[in-house]
Order: structure tokens, then sequence, then C-alpha cells
């Protein structure tokens, strides 16, 4: 059977990286260095999908995405949701004594504050959470720790000094499963599904009210808009969406149909089924 192949951002054991396997069996996983490199990945090569994270619940969404979208116009065909959950690791002969420096992503490095501040680590922001676990790897210096996945220190032969240490419970970050020329899925009123689009508004007053009026008389529910600037201006801005239906369902067509009216571009990213953490 022809393996999956799965362009991610980050090194081998990145958050992911555990979100492809979770997904795909045995899937062929090209790392890539920027979030740039994994969309033009996929527009240059359709025989491969990518998984990219575009929020966290703690931390916001994922900077660079949301231009990275329109600007490749990848079709999403899929979302999922996972629990981030950090580790303290060093080299195997390494104690808790030894540690005097820790190195992460910046946001990995905010989200265990209070395991560094309570050992008086100094951190070391690096450009993502895998790739520090493998700096860690390739170096001999074992005052040195790293905050990573647990399938970092199974990758990179590192020791799990403590689990878990993320200051908060409930960290999740949902990932898009995007490719090229995918086939939207049918509508199944058994299934719950999600619509995304971007869209930028007219220069006008009351635009983005205009805009949203629709969903509202057609009783759609909206579970996500956000803007964000078009680039080198400060008076446009475009809007992400996401909105629980499909294409094909009455209300949802009417609601879509006045948003274009209102709108100078509109772009559909994707009709794809709702993910089950969504109903928990």
């Amino acid at each position: 059977m022809k393996k999956v192949k799965i362009a991610i951002q980050g090194e081998l054991g990145a958050y992911s990286h555990i979100a492809v396997n979770n997904l795909f069996k045995d899937a062929e996983v090209k790392t890539c260095s920027t979030f740039e490199e994994t969309f033009r990945q996929a527009y240059e090569d359709d025989s491969y999908k990518i998984i990219i994270p575009i929020e966290n619940s703690l931390a916001g969404r994922v900077a660079d995405i949301h231009y990275l979208l329109p600007k490749y116009k990848l079709q999403i065909h899929g979302e999922y949701f996972l629990n981030v959950e950090h580790n303290l690791l060093c080299k195997p002969e390494a104690t808790i004594n030894d540690i005097k420096f820790v190195r992460s992503h910046a946001q990995a490095i905010g989200q265990c504050q209070k395991i560094i501040n309570k050992n008086k680590f100094q951190p070391i922001i690096s450009a993502d959470t895998a790739g520090s676990a493998k700096e860690l790897a390739e170096g001999n210096d074992k005052s040195i720790a790293a905050i990573a996945s647990d399938l970092s220190a199974k990758i990179y032969k590192l020791k799990i000094l403590e689990k878990n240490i993320e200051d908060e419970k409930g960290n999740v970050t949902r990932f898009l499963i995007m490719g090229k020329n995918i086939e939207q899925p049918e509508f199944n009123k058994e299934k719950k599904f999600i619509t995304s689009c971007i869209f930028r508004v007219k220069s006008e007053p009351s635009a983005l009210y205009k805009c949203l009026g629709g969903f509202a008389t057609n009783q759609v529910n909206l579970t996500k808009l956000e803007s964000f600037s078009v680039k080198n201006t400060f008076d446009q801005a475009n809007f992400y969406l996401d909105l629980e239906g499909h294409l094909d369902e009455s209300g949802v067509k009417k609601a879509m149909e006045e948003l274009g009216f209102h709108t100078v571009t509109l772009q559909i990213l994707g009709v794809y089924e709702a993910s089950t953490f969504r109903q928990k």
C-alpha cells in the first residue's frame, strides 16, 4: 500500500509529527524549516499533504499561517485537535541539579514558567521544540535541558526529567490537514461539517456588519472570525471565518451568497468534517 506523504514544519518529534502519527499509520514525513516551505511543498508537489497548526487554546493564532492560506490556495480537508504535553528533557547522564539552561520555542518557554522559575533556569529561545531536543542530543553540554514532546525524547534518545510541565492543563492546538486539488465531501445530514473561508470587506461604513447579516438571518453559527491586516497597509483587513455547516445546505448557501455580495474577495478554503473534539 502506498504511503501517505505529509510535510510538516519543524524537526521530527514536533507536535505536528505527533498529529501525523495519530492521524495516519506509517506516513512518510518530510520536515520543513519554515511554514512557507511547508506550504510550498504541497503547492509544487500535489502528492503531499501538509499538517499545520493554526491556533492554540492558550497562545492564540499561529503567526504567518493566515497570510500563507490565501497565497498558496491549498484546500482544507480536515482538522485535528491535539492536547499538547510539554516535557523537560536532558542528556541521559544528567540530573536536575546539572541543569542551568532550558532551550525551546518561545511559546513553550512561556507555557512552562513555573518549573523554570522554581529551578532558576535560564531560558534559551529556539525555532521549535523538537529542534531544541535535536540540538541537545547533538551537543555535549549536560547543563542544558529542552522542553519538547515525549516523541522527541524517544527519537533523540534523551531522558525525560519531568513530564507534563506546562503551567496550565487544557493546552490544545488545532491543526489543519491541507492539500492541492482536494474534492469537497458530499453533504450528509448525519455528519457535522465546518466551512472555512477568507474574505476582504469593501471599504465602506458598516461593511463587516453587512457581511455578517446573512449568517444571522439564515441561522448559521460562526465558530471563528479573525481579522488580519493586508500586507503593507493599515486601512484594509482580511477576515478568516469558520462556520458550522456545509456549502450545500440551504442556509449556508444563502449566507455565503450574501457575504460574496458585500466583499471585495472571497476564497473558500475548504468544507470538511468537524472534529469530534468539538463535541466535548
